[in-house]
């Protein structure tokens, strides 16, 4: 097929065009991939070398899907283009370059994920040692913060450049926290784009500098300043092209630069700019309700954001609410269960947007138990609790006994601050001697060194050992059954990983191996057989016939920070929104947005819903006040009971 078969307007001009750079605004369900793929397509149809067109792409998913759809339209050489996310093409340039080595570090990366603002996991002693270190970092959360923005190359506003930080509180982190990681062999993910963005800018020599001629940036919302910045060095004298719309942006907690899309003109004044507007994907309901929704954090812009499709269907929109969180897991799990039996729907084609994984959970749950085919995608799902955690870490370390992160995790488990203080101890012997931590215990343990102090670190690592041992001679399928048993509901995630992964795999290295992928990069599919389950983040970039957002409660959809000042509380509101515009705009031809009146107390303040009174058992809740703000076009809010009893209006 030729690259413009079938194209006409902005899609042709998109692809057609050889202005550089090019900015294309492209709003949800718009055909933005659509057109990239025709732009790439033709870059190879006129001989372009596929190795010198670089694609970056916001998800290994994405860039996977983008080669096999250039794969579909039969153009030679597309499985050779470099399609990958911007991590994944720093951490080879660093490794091509020998960077790490000339920095003294370890390309082992940090198992980690964020909850209530924290870094959690293999990062938690991490903290608990900076604070110990200076108590300046403190609490957890403002070092955490400290660390995402060290991960940006402190670049937090726009008006910052990335790469260097005035603030003397984040010198003495940075220099502390790269003396943690060096000598626990580690990076943070996150530090791959900074150094990278170093090395480029301090060696212009480079051959990643001229390395291609065409670079394709999507969702360039959603990069930070620092990695736009880094954009701008790698598409040097190529062409360029990004792709974005400031209204999806989602990621402020690692500072994400929206902003970078309006100035880029600004940086670069030949910009050619193209706009997609026409939704293909939703609903024209819902894109009327998307745009009444998404207006609220541009007052005073009368234009709509997006068009519907003429032919696109009107859609089937309800609001509904129910008496308590536990009768609308239970409806919304009977309302799947009418769609997939009665509608003839595939479980594949049915999304579930929840805020909150637990509240997912039980909705998964129901939907098994009456045979519905569901899964669950959270990011900290598979490594929440510490009893998985603890599995993760004995598989680390059965792999590589001197792992020093799985090490420093196991000796500060169970203890709220990690053993912080016992633990320096430990480290400064390590540091003075030039023994590892493993060897040093060992010598402890064996009576040829005595380091006084560390009883507690010395307990935890005899335990270790015995744990060790129980499971080392072990074939995987025994492995799996020892560290994640059946039955467990904190090992579940774990344990259906590992099964997965057994399927292909037959010694215990290729196991960790590929466990280790699955839980540090995991991806979505769009397409399934399965209900998938997801936080709101996760449902960003899939398309479904039938999309429900759960859960749309006060304090959860949209969050709250009462500590956080007034203008402070006014991003996290305008972000929250975006995050919303987002989920709605996911479905084909179905939306249902459901919310719950009464929440057992506990578990409000478990998920953080805003709720007024004391006492125990229920406490009132409140609609999203997202729900208003979808407009006079949408249909009033109904009883989940009325909605059932009604067959559900179809």
């Amino acid at each position: 097929m030729a690259w413009d078969d079938g194209l006409s307007g902005v899609a042709l001009n998109i692809a057609a065009t050889r202005k550089s750079p090019l900015r294309v605004n492209a709003g949800p369900g718009t055909g933005k991939s659509y057109a990239l793929k025709r732009r790439v397509a033709r870059h190879l149809e006129e001989g372009v070398d596929p190795e010198r067109i670089l694609a970056v792409t916001f998800t290994r998913n994405a860039a996977q899907n983008l080669v096999e759809d250039l794969h579909s339209l039969g153009v030679d050489g597309c499985e050779n283009i470099q399609a990958r996310t911007l991590h994944s093409w720093c951490f080879e340039l660093l490794n091509r370059q020998e960077v790490f080595g000339y920095l003294n570090r370890v390309p082992r990366p940090l198992v980690t994920f964020n909850k209530a603002g924290t870094l959690q996991f293999e990062a938690a002693p991490m903290l608990s040692d900076l604070i110990f270190a200076d108590q300046t970092f403190r609490p957890r959360k403002n070092c955490t913060q400290r660390i995402r923005a060290f991960e940006a190359s402190w670049a937090r506003l726009q008006s910052e450049e990335p790469g260097w930080t005035q603030d003397p509180v984040d010198q003495t982190l940075e220099q502390t926290l790269v003396s943690w990681l060096r000598f626990h062999r580690a990076i943070l993910i996150g530090e791959l784009v900074p150094e990278s963005l170093r090395f480029l800018r301090n060696n212009p020599a480079s051959y990643a500098r001229a390395a291609f001629d065409h670079v394709l940036v999507d969702e360039y919302q959603d990069l930070n300043k620092a990695e736009q910045m880094l954009i701008d060095l790698i598409a040097g004298a190529g062409t360029s092209s990004i792709v974005g719309d400031a209204n999806q942006s989602i990621y402020s907690f690692r500072y994400a630069n929206p902003e970078g899309i309006g100035e880029f003109k600004t940086r670069f004044p030949l910009t050619h700019d193209e706009s997609l507007v026409e939704c293909r994907r939703c609903p024209q309901r819902v894109v009327v309700l998307a745009n009444h929704l998404i207006s609220h954090n541009h007052p005073g812009q009368s234009a709509a954001v997006l068009m519907a499709k003429e032919d696109n269907p009107e859609g089937y929109v309800r609001i509904v609410q129910w008496r308590d969180i536990e009768e609308e897991a239970q409806g919304i799990s009977k309302f799947v269960h009418f769609l997939v039996n009665d509608r003839g729907y595939d479980p594949g084609e049915v999304l579930i947007v929840v805020p909150r994984r637990l509240m997912g959970y039980r909705i998964r749950d129901l939907l098994r138990e009456c045979d519905v085919p569901s899964h669950s995608f959270f990011s900290e799902e598979a490594l929440e609790a510490q009893t998985a955690q603890q599995a993760f870490a004995l598989l680390t370390l059965l792999g590589n006994p001197d792992d020093r992160v799985a090490l420093r995790w196991w000796l500060g488990k169970d203890s709220q601050n990690h053993l912080a203080g016992q633990y320096a101890k430990l480290r400064a012997h390590c540091e003075s001697s030039g023994m590892s931590p493993r060897a040093a215990l060992d010598n402890i343990v064996s009576g040829t060194l005595r380091i006084p102090g560390v009883v507690n670190l010395v307990q935890k690592y005899r335990e270790l050992q015995v744990e060790l041992t129980n499971v080392r001679e072990l074939d995987p399928a025994a492995l799996i059954d020892a560290i994640a048993p059946e039955g467990d509901d904190d090992l579940r995630a774990l344990r259906d990983i590992a099964l997965n992964a057994l399927l292909t795999v037959d010694t215990v290295s290729k196991l960790f191996e590929e466990i280790k992928t699955h839980v540090t990069q995991p991806e979505i599919p769009n397409e399934t057989q399965f209900v998938r389950i997801m936080s709101p983040h996760k449902s960003k970039g899939l398309t479904s016939k039938a999309t429900i957002m759960v859960g749309c409660v006060e304090g959860l959809f949209p969050v709250h920070d009462d500590d956080a000042t007034q203008a402070d509380q006014e991003r996290i509101l305008e972000e929250q929104r975006r995050l919303f515009y987002v989920g709605i705009t996911r479905c084909t031809e179905v939306l249902v947005v459901s919310s719950a009146l009464r929440m057992d107390r506990q578990m409000a303040l478990r998920t953080g819903a805003k709720f007024y009174g004391q006492g125990t058992g229920l406490v009132n809740v409140q609609a999203s006040y997202f729900v208003n703000e979808l407009g006079p076009a949408a249909p009033s809010p109904i009883t989940g009971e009325e909605w059932a009893n009604d067959h559900y209006g179809v």
